[in-house]
């Protein structure tokens, strides 16, 4: 939504918010088409097939096209083997190939005589010729060691005469170009001399001068380039004795402390866990873990000239591990609030990411692992290793499962190929005026392609009628648009549409259809005239996606299936949405940002009977997710209190003043009522069915990144007349928002337009069947007339309907028509073939119809039903109006066949939920 103040972000996501500036249309097509990777990705999201360990993988390092593991295990086993079986010892340590997976055959075990033993550290000499090990173990094989080892990575065998002695674990290693071995940890002491959490020894094994003499133990370090400095991380509060917490520079032959972080560089509550260096970018990245919202668990980008910060990444998720390649980062961590970044509200983790080395801003890789065992916080090491003409990163850590599939501790990614297509796109279509088919989808997803390439066909046609691309991340998935003027009234079109990265394209959407139109909604028009930047009608017979009828392109999601294709709606010619009070809502697919006093109005209309309140239409910090999160943060509420009354409530910053405007009549009588919502420079105002019910002086409200929801979220107790429910329960229609204070008389223009129908004097009909049966193939002489309608093609069903149509209004004629219905509940009442509605020319009746009577059909296609793969779920189909308007003034019936071997099962007008029965809905205009 075009918001003053919205953050500004390069990189995808910025892409991706740049769509909140409008909708992709025919005429923003510029971009060439999406490569199979979106630069500057560098690995596809697809793992691949890797040998793993039972326990926990700490230290990842490579050499050679060989890339070793150390970490708290006792053997490895193949990709795809459950635990305990097909298992190879491994303790503690085992190899790999880079290219294929599988070990190498570098039998070392890593023990001790009392404890657990465990390898922490590995770090390879810039030769590549020798493997560091650090841990704690005092054994290799059954030869003493103390901490660390050097091991030929030529033979896989320890080099003799290295056998430095560290007083405990040690937890980080990097080896500089003349053979220095720095190590950090928990030791305190290194060949019987104090090196307190830091030391180094030599390529003999001997002690050197450095020590930075560090208070706490120490996590990571890193070697500069140029050799001069030793970049440390850990626990640590000082260094040398000078304030220094987490983080330091320190000479490299010394370990004196050339650059301190003191204060609150990185909070009292944090410890850094890793951090690379790159040559190419002139920086160094660091990782975070902190505790609590005002801690560091993010990365921070540093300059290695001037050991300045050049970014910082406030995410909260607790980073463990890091990696450069080809100018971006990636990341192990437990990612779930980028809020303060601008990025995604607190939500399900994430645990591998990458950004651009001189852009926090998130990219679109996303593979993913769960959090497994041990802490658990997922992955804890990273490295990049190259084989066979490949590239290839390496994971490691505590996870069990990758992208879903089981795979415990380890996993890979290469530069290519891509196999993963994107997912497919959700379509929604409608007829907003005469001539024009407007065609919405929400963008696809693609764990590591975030620009799509999106082709749309009309009519089972193999060449697309439209062709555009669109940018989308996994909480960002803006709504695309391409508008079909090549229509014709009355006729009926239908639409399906792919996402391809390039190199691989999703299944076909879908089939989506709907009967163009001789005439504009004007309720719609004067909302869309008035500048509506997000406008949900709420047509949508079904899925996830619900439709913004704007050029802003702020699609929504429908959470819980709530019950479509309500009626009787609010404004003639469209549908509602009924919402159970209890977990059903509807939340924006995009980020926002307001920064107070940007004025605004909310905008819907509702119908309830409730006595529990709800929360109608608001404002919040969280997204919507089908784990339940709710908003930290919220404001901007339009709400019902328990006894009816409407109210009207925003935040005052971050206090807790909450001015509220309260209506003083209830509206819980089960009619449809207006409500207008808005602040401006004016203050506060709200409006009842066209008419002011109160106003506060009020203009400012709370700034915050966020998103507009509509049938609840979380309210504080400390809003005045909190309702006992946050969720509304009842019917909410034509939800609109602006990025303006609607005048009383644009709202009052509003409210009379809706008892306007569909077009200057239309007409809209809404009948049930006079009869329905259908018939079985297999009991080919029963009749069955009972609660469901059936069709299939193979062992058939068919489904008969007959209808008392009316004769056209005078001056008038038929100017579309659609069948609503509902799957039944039975398990298989759901489709995903496609099924046809033709008209019955032969004799039936619903209580003597049978298979072996069943009545011959015409050729002549109503509509068909594509999609409708849920149960217990309201559904609608779009019927040839031209063939119904020939029929007009007579009883008519029409058939439900398919195909296929897929049936489908739909509640008959015998089902004594009225709401469920079947109903054709014919709206008439002027000739």
């Amino acid at each position: 939504m075009r918001y003053p103040g919205r953050l500004r972000r390069s990189g995808v996501f910025a892409a991706v918010l740049a769509l909140t500036g409008g909708v992709l249309t025919a005429s923003a097509v510029t971009a060439p088409p999406a490569a199979a990777l979106t630069d500057p990705v560098g690995f596809t999201a697809d793992h691949l097939a890797t040998y793993q360990t039972n326990g926990i993988v700490w230290s990842l390092a490579e050499a050679n096209g060989v890339v070793y593991a150390g970490g708290t295990f006792t053997n490895v086993r193949p990709a795809g083997s459950p635990a305990g079986s097909n298992t190879t010892s491994a303790v503690n340590f085992a190899a790999f190939n880079a290219a294929t997976g599988a070990p190498t055959g570098c039998p070392l075990s890593f023990t001790r005589s009392s404890g657990t033993a465990t390898v922490r550290a590995l770090a390879v000499s810039p030769d590549k010729s020798t493997l560091y090990v650090g841990g704690y173990f005092n054994a290799v094989n059954g030869t003493a060691a103390n901490g660390l080892v050097a091991v030929n990575t030529a033979t896989c065998t320890l080099r003799p005469g290295f056998a430095p002695d560290f007083g405990a674990t040690v937890r980080a290693l990097d080896v500089a170009a003349n053979g220095t071995v720095y190590a950090g940890g928990d030791f305190q002491s290194v060949n019987g001399q104090t090196r307190r959490f830091f030391g180094a020894v030599t390529a003999a094994g001997a002690l050197t001068a450095w020590n930075p003499d560090a208070d706490d133990p120490g996590r990571t370090l890193k070697v500069t380039p140029d050799g001069q400095s030793v970049l440390i991380g850990g626990d640590f509060f000082t260094v040398g004795g000078a304030n220094s917490h987490a983080l330091a520079v320190t000479a490299a032959g010394t370990g004196a402390l050339t650059r301190a972080y003191p204060g609150n560089f990185i909070p009292s509550s944090a410890v850094i866990k890793d951090i690379v260096t790159d040559s190419l970018s002139g920086g160094w990245y660091v990782g975070g873990e902190g505790a609590g919202g005002a801690s560091f668990d993010g990365r921070l980008a540093m300059d290695l000239t001037t050991f300045d910060q050049r970014w910082r990444d406030t995410c909260q998720g607790a980073t463990q591990a890091l990696r450069v390649y080809r100018g971006v980062l990636y990341a192990g961590s437990h990612v779930h609030d980028c809020s303060t970044m601008g990025g995604f509200p607190n939500q399900v983790r994430k645990h591998l990411t990458a950004q651009a080395v001189d852009d926090p801003a998130m990219l679109g890789w996303l593979p993913d692992t769960n959090d497994g065992i041990g802490e658990p916080v997922g992955p804890r090491a990273l490295t990049v290793s190259s084989r066979g003409g490949h590239d290839f990163l390496w994971v490691g850590g505590e996870f069990t499962t990758v992208n879903g599939v089981a795979q415990q501790a380890l996993t890979r990614f290469a530069d290519s190929p891509d196999t993963g297509a994107p997912s497919a796109p959700v379509v929604s279509l409608s007829a907003p005026r005469a001539g024009e088919v407007r065609v919405t989808w929400r963008s696809s997803l693609d764990l590591d392609d975030s620009r799509l390439t999106y082709r749309v066909y009309r009519d089972g046609g193999s060449t697309p009628v439209h062709t555009t691309t669109g940018s989308s991340l996994f909480f960002s998935r803006p709504q695309l648009t391409f508008t079909d003027t090549n229509v014709v009234a009355g006729r009926s079109y239908s639409y399906r549409i792919t996402a391809s990265d390039g190199t691989n394209t999703s299944t076909l959407s879908a089939n989506a259809s709907v009967t163009a139109t001789g005439s504009a909604s004007p309720y719609a028009e004067r909302v869309l005239a008035d500048g509506a930047d997000l406008y949900w009608r709420y047509d949508e017979a079904g899925g996830a996606f619900a439709s913004d009828a704007s050029d802003n392109g702020d699609g929504g999601v429908y959470m819980n299936t709530p019950s479509y294709r309500s009626t009787p709606s609010a404004v003639t010619g469209s549908s509602a949405l009924t919402l159970n009070g209890t977990d059903e809502y509807v939340y924006s697919d995009r980020l926002h940002h307001y920064t107070s006093p940007t004025p605004y109005s909310i905008e819907t209309w509702f119908r309830t009977s409730t006595t529990r309140g709800g929360r109608l239409v608001g404002y919040g910090s969280n997204i919507g997710t089908a784990q339940g999160h709710t908003s930290g943060i919220s404001d901007k509420i339009l709400y019902l209190t328990d006894n009816g009354r409407l109210a009207f409530g925003v935040q005052v910053g971050s206090s807790g003043s909450r001015p509220t405007i309260t209506s003083a009549a209830s509206y819980n009588d089960n009619t449809w009522h207006h409500a207008v919502a808005t602040q401006g420079p004016s203050g506060m105002r709200l409006y009842v069915d066209g008419a002011q019910a109160g106003s506060n002086a009020t203009t400012g409200n709370r700034s915050y990144n966020g998103y507009w929801r509509v049938g609840g979220d979380a309210m504080a107790t400390a809003w005045p007349n909190r309702p006992t429910s946050t969720y509304f329960a009842g019917q909410v229609d034509e939800t609109a928002i602006y990025p303006s204070a609607l005048t009383a008389a644009q709202v009052a223009a509003h409210h009379e337009l809706a008892d306007t129908p569909s077009g200057p004097g239309d007409t809209t009909l809404t009948l049930t069947p006079t009869e329905d049966a259908y018939v079985n193939g297999v009991a080919a002489n029963t009749t069955y007339n009972d609660t469901q309608l059936a069709s299939r093609g193979t062992t058939p069903y068919l489904g008969y309907l007959r209808f008392a149509l009316p004769a056209a209004p005078a001056g008038q004629q038929l100017r579309s028509a659609r069948l609503t219905f509902r799957t039944s509940s039975d398990a298989t009442a759901g489709s995903a073939e496609p099924h046809t509605l033709v008209p019955v020319t032969g004799a039936w009746t619903e209580s003597a119809v049978t298979y072996n009577t069943r009545p011959s059909l015409a050729t002549t296609v109503l509509g068909t039903i594509s999609g409708a793969t849920a149960v217990s779920t309201d559904y609608s189909v779009e019927l040839n109006a031209p063939v119904l308007g020939g029929a007009l003034g007579s009883a008519y019936s029409f058939a439900l066949t398919s195909s296929g071997t897929d049936s489908l099962r739909i509640w008959s007008g015998e089902v004594a939920t009225a709401a469920y029965r079947p109903q054709l809905v014919l709206t008439f205009g002027a000739e």
